[in-house]
């Protein structure tokens, strides 16, 4: 049997490679979007401290006393200077795209802000500080600040300090992850004037 092939086939290979184009351009928006979208979920999270609905653990009142001596007067958890609040970004580069805090960010005091991030998101082992009487009269005036009696001493001995997890990125990515798919189509059909979120 013959296939007679009939009508304008080179219109319908025009056809086909605008939508083709037209289908990567509204991909791209939708990653976009979605990508962006995620972005103001962590910061949003981190402003109202709450990533994800998770209500993020407070500052002990040692580390309230040792930012009131540093002149900053803000209680929230991870928004000392809002430096890495900030420094979450946003880099799309062909089908994917990175969401968090660049290797490239630095903190007002210079640090790396993606290992300040990972110490925060995952907590950090315990450190023993060896103290010296400097260390001691310092420590002293802290406890003072935040209402705790200090003991004495001589001066020698250590501190352990451990810093506790505060996951900011973990749960706010875990709830983004609900209805991603059918947020992700809506916005392609949108882009491709099919409908979708207005």
């Amino acid at each position: 049997m013959a296939v007679l092939r009939t009508g304008d086939w080179a219109r319908a290979r025009q056809l086909l490679a605008a939508c083709s184009s037209r289908l990567e351009g509204a991909l791209q928006t939708a990653l976009r979007q979605e990508a962006h979208a995620l972005r103001n979920e962590v910061v949003q999270g981190l402003t109202q401290q709450a990533p994800g609905g998770e209500p993020l653990r407070p500052p002990s009142p040692l580390t309230l006393a040792a930012r009131q001596l540093a002149g900053f007067n803000g209680t929230k958890a991870l928004l000392v200077s809002g430096a890495l609040r900030n420094s979450i970004s946003v880099v799309v580069e062909g089908d994917e795209a990175f969401i968090g805090v660049s290797r490239s960010a630095k903190s007002p005091d210079g640090e790396s802000l993606v290992d300040i991030a990972q110490l925060q998101e995952y907590g950090g082992p315990p450190v023993v500080i060896p103290m010296t009487p400097r260390m001691r009269r310092y420590l002293f005036t802290l406890l003072r600040k935040a209402g705790q009696a200090p003991t004495g001493g001589s001066g020698r001995g250590v501190v352990v300090t451990q810093t506790p997890a505060r996951p900011f990125l973990r749960p706010a990515f875990a709830r983004f992850r609900q209805g991603a798919s059918r947020r992700f189509l809506a916005r392609v059909a949108k882009e491709l004037g099919l409908g979708g979120p207005g």
